[in-house]
Protein backbone atom coordinates (compact mmCIF):
# COMPACT_ATOMS: atom_id res chain seq x y z
CA UNK A 1 0.00 0.00 0.00
CA UNK A 2 0.93 3.80 -0.91
CA UNK A 3 0.84 6.40 1.33
CA UNK A 4 0.47 10.24 1.49
CA UNK A 5 1.77 12.27 4.26
CA UNK A 6 1.03 15.85 4.59
CA UNK A 7 1.93 18.10 7.48
CA UNK A 8 -0.42 21.09 8.19
CA UNK A 9 1.08 24.05 9.42
CA UNK A 10 2.68 25.54 6.35
CA UNK A 11 1.86 22.79 3.83
CA UNK A 12 -1.59 22.33 3.58
CA UNK A 13 -2.60 24.83 5.59
CA UNK A 14 -0.67 28.29 4.17
CA UNK A 15 0.19 29.60 8.03
CA UNK A 16 0.71 28.84 11.60
CA UNK A 17 -1.75 27.63 13.72
CA UNK A 18 -0.02 28.56 16.83
CA UNK A 19 0.03 32.45 15.92
CA UNK A 20 -3.31 31.95 14.64
CA UNK A 21 -4.82 30.44 18.11
CA UNK A 22 -3.10 33.17 20.04
CA UNK A 23 -5.04 35.94 17.58
CA UNK A 24 -7.71 34.53 18.04
CA UNK A 25 -7.81 34.31 22.10
CA UNK A 26 -6.74 37.69 22.11
CA UNK A 27 -9.90 39.62 20.30
CA UNK A 28 -12.32 36.87 21.42
CA UNK A 29 -15.55 38.30 22.70
CA UNK A 30 -15.92 36.10 25.61
CA UNK A 31 -13.09 34.36 25.75
CA UNK A 32 -10.22 37.76 25.78
CA UNK A 33 -9.58 37.99 29.35
CA UNK A 34 -7.84 34.59 29.55
CA UNK A 35 -5.22 35.88 27.00
CA UNK A 36 -3.53 38.00 29.52
CA UNK A 37 -2.81 35.15 31.81
CA UNK A 38 -1.38 33.32 28.83
CA UNK A 39 1.03 36.28 27.46
CA UNK A 40 1.97 36.87 31.06
CA UNK A 41 2.82 32.99 31.13
CA UNK A 42 4.29 32.53 27.79
CA UNK A 43 6.78 36.10 27.70
CA UNK A 44 9.62 34.61 30.32
CA UNK A 45 9.60 31.77 27.49
CA UNK A 46 9.66 33.37 24.59
CA UNK A 47 12.66 35.89 25.97
CA UNK A 48 14.62 32.87 26.64
CA UNK A 49 14.14 31.34 23.42
CA UNK A 50 14.85 34.59 21.88
CA UNK A 51 18.38 34.89 23.81
CA UNK A 52 19.11 31.04 23.06
CA UNK A 53 18.81 29.85 26.67
CA UNK A 54 15.69 27.65 25.97
CA UNK A 55 15.42 25.27 22.59
CA UNK A 56 12.80 25.93 20.18
CA UNK A 57 11.32 22.63 20.28
CA UNK A 58 10.93 22.88 23.91
CA UNK A 59 9.62 26.00 23.41
CA UNK A 60 6.84 25.19 21.21
CA UNK A 61 5.71 21.91 23.22
CA UNK A 62 5.71 24.71 26.17
CA UNK A 63 3.61 26.90 24.82
CA UNK A 64 1.06 24.46 23.33
CA UNK A 65 0.72 23.94 27.40
CA UNK A 66 0.73 27.32 28.49
CA UNK A 67 -2.39 28.17 26.07
CA UNK A 68 -4.41 25.36 27.01
CA UNK A 69 -3.90 26.40 31.21
CA UNK A 70 -5.97 28.97 29.87
CA UNK A 71 -8.81 26.92 29.10
CA UNK A 72 -8.64 25.35 32.64
CA UNK A 73 -11.87 23.41 33.33
CA UNK A 74 -13.10 23.29 29.88
CA UNK A 75 -15.34 20.32 28.77
CA UNK A 76 -14.70 18.75 25.48
CA UNK A 77 -17.73 20.00 23.72
CA UNK A 78 -16.64 24.03 25.03
CA UNK A 79 -13.04 23.05 23.21
CA UNK A 80 -14.63 21.47 20.29
CA UNK A 81 -17.08 24.74 20.19
CA UNK A 82 -13.98 26.74 20.33
CA UNK A 83 -12.03 24.95 17.90
CA UNK A 84 -15.26 25.18 15.68
CA UNK A 85 -14.82 28.77 15.88
CA UNK A 86 -11.14 28.51 13.49
CA UNK A 87 -12.84 26.79 10.05
CA UNK A 88 -13.62 29.60 8.29
CA UNK A 89 -10.18 30.88 8.58
CA UNK A 90 -8.42 27.46 8.16
CA UNK A 91 -10.24 26.93 5.10
CA UNK A 92 -9.62 30.46 3.31
CA UNK A 93 -5.87 29.71 4.23
CA UNK A 94 -5.45 26.00 2.40
CA UNK A 95 -3.07 25.48 -0.17
CA UNK A 96 -4.90 24.96 -2.96
CA UNK A 97 -2.03 23.27 -5.19
CA UNK A 98 -1.58 20.82 -1.95
CA UNK A 99 -5.16 19.93 -1.38
CA UNK A 100 -5.15 19.27 -5.67
CA UNK A 101 -2.59 16.74 -4.42
CA UNK A 102 -4.19 15.31 -1.83
CA UNK A 103 -7.28 14.76 -3.68
CA UNK A 104 -5.11 13.08 -6.33
CA UNK A 105 -4.11 11.10 -4.36
CA UNK A 106 -7.14 10.00 -2.62
CA UNK A 107 -8.37 8.83 -6.28
CA UNK A 108 -5.55 6.65 -6.52
CA UNK A 109 -6.49 4.88 -3.53
CA UNK A 110 -3.16 6.17 -1.33
CA UNK A 111 -3.50 6.08 2.28
CA UNK A 112 -3.51 9.47 3.76
CA UNK A 113 -2.21 10.58 6.93
CA UNK A 114 -2.18 14.83 8.24
CA UNK A 115 0.80 14.89 10.68
CA UNK A 116 0.97 17.83 12.11
CA UNK A 117 2.57 19.94 16.27
CA UNK A 118 -1.30 21.11 16.34
CA UNK A 119 -3.77 20.06 18.89
CA UNK A 120 -5.29 16.44 17.52
CA UNK A 121 -8.92 18.09 18.01
CA UNK A 122 -8.40 21.03 16.71
CA UNK A 123 -7.55 19.53 13.64
CA UNK A 124 -9.90 17.44 13.49
CA UNK A 125 -12.88 20.65 13.91
CA UNK A 126 -10.71 22.63 11.32
CA UNK A 127 -10.46 19.83 8.49
CA UNK A 128 -13.91 18.61 8.50
CA UNK A 129 -15.06 18.13 4.89
CA UNK A 130 -11.34 16.82 4.22
CA UNK A 131 -10.87 13.09 4.44
CA UNK A 132 -8.02 11.04 5.94
CA UNK A 133 -7.12 7.84 7.05
CA UNK A 134 -5.50 8.99 9.84
CA UNK A 135 -5.01 12.41 11.80
CA UNK A 136 -1.67 12.82 14.03
CA UNK A 137 -1.26 15.62 16.28
CA UNK A 138 -0.62 16.40 19.79
CA UNK A 139 -3.01 15.34 22.04
CA UNK A 140 -5.52 17.35 24.90
CA UNK A 141 -6.18 15.30 27.99
CA UNK A 142 -9.32 15.37 29.03
CA UNK A 143 -9.85 13.90 32.90
CA UNK A 144 -13.71 13.92 34.28
CA UNK A 145 -14.52 15.43 30.68
CA UNK A 146 -12.38 18.56 32.00
CA UNK A 147 -9.09 19.44 30.45
CA UNK A 148 -6.36 17.86 32.58
CA UNK A 149 -3.81 20.81 32.79
CA UNK A 150 -1.55 18.54 35.11
CA UNK A 151 -0.85 16.22 32.10
CA UNK A 152 2.12 17.55 29.95
CA UNK A 153 1.27 18.17 26.37
CA UNK A 154 3.59 15.61 24.10
CA UNK A 155 4.28 17.84 21.07
CA UNK A 156 4.32 16.03 17.93
CA UNK A 157 7.29 17.34 15.93
CA UNK A 158 10.22 15.93 14.37
CA UNK A 159 11.12 12.27 15.26
CA UNK A 160 8.16 12.03 17.12
CA UNK A 161 5.98 12.08 13.81
CA UNK A 162 8.13 9.16 11.99
CA UNK A 163 7.51 7.25 15.26
CA UNK A 164 3.91 7.95 15.66
CA UNK A 165 3.89 7.00 11.87
CA UNK A 166 5.23 4.12 12.12
CA UNK A 167 2.88 2.92 14.97
CA UNK A 168 -0.09 3.35 13.09
CA UNK A 169 1.42 1.64 10.14
CA UNK A 170 3.20 -1.26 11.89
CA UNK A 171 0.43 -3.88 10.53
CA UNK A 172 0.35 -2.83 7.11
CA UNK A 173 2.41 -3.50 4.36
CA UNK A 174 3.58 0.08 3.62
CA UNK A 175 5.25 0.98 -0.23
CA UNK A 176 7.32 3.64 1.04
CA UNK A 177 9.65 3.31 -1.75
CA UNK A 178 6.17 4.46 -4.17
CA UNK A 179 4.69 7.10 -1.38
CA UNK A 180 4.82 10.75 -0.77
CA UNK A 181 4.94 12.98 1.67
CA UNK A 182 4.37 17.12 1.88
CA UNK A 183 6.17 19.35 4.70
CA UNK A 184 7.56 22.91 4.73
CA UNK A 185 9.96 22.50 7.84
CA UNK A 186 13.41 21.52 8.17
CA UNK A 187 12.06 19.58 11.07
CA UNK A 188 9.75 17.55 8.60
CA UNK A 189 12.93 16.14 7.15
CA UNK A 190 12.89 12.84 9.24
CA UNK A 191 8.66 12.46 8.01
CA UNK A 192 10.17 13.62 4.58
CA UNK A 193 13.09 10.99 4.27
CA UNK A 194 10.67 8.18 4.54
CA UNK A 195 9.58 8.04 1.35
CA UNK A 196 10.58 7.77 -2.53
CA UNK A 197 8.57 10.92 -3.48
CA UNK A 198 9.49 13.60 -0.86
CA UNK A 199 7.83 17.44 -1.53
CA UNK A 200 9.16 20.65 -0.42
CA UNK A 201 6.02 22.93 -0.01
CA UNK A 202 7.03 26.75 0.44
CA UNK A 203 10.64 25.22 2.03
CA UNK A 204 11.86 27.23 4.53
CA UNK A 205 15.92 27.89 4.24
CA UNK A 206 17.33 24.92 5.31
CA UNK A 207 14.58 22.51 3.79
CA UNK A 208 15.05 24.41 0.72
CA UNK A 209 18.94 23.33 0.50
CA UNK A 210 18.42 20.02 1.18
CA UNK A 211 15.83 19.65 -1.09
CA UNK A 212 17.34 21.30 -4.09
CA UNK A 213 20.59 19.05 -3.08
CA UNK A 214 18.97 15.87 -3.36
CA UNK A 215 16.80 16.96 -6.70
CA UNK A 216 13.25 16.05 -4.73
CA UNK A 217 10.08 18.20 -6.15
CA UNK A 218 9.25 21.82 -4.86
CA UNK A 219 5.93 23.59 -4.82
Amino acid sequence: MKVAIFDFDGTLYAEETFKLLMNHLKEHPIYHTKYNRFYRAITPLYIAYKIKLYPQSKMKEKSMQLYLNAFEGFSTAQMDAYFEEFKEKIKSGINQEVIKRLYQHQKENIHILLVSGAYTQFLHRVTDGISFDHIIGSNITFKNDKIDINTPILHINGTRKTEHILNILKDIDVDWENSYAYGDSFSDLPVLELVGHPVAVKPEEKLRSVATERGWEII
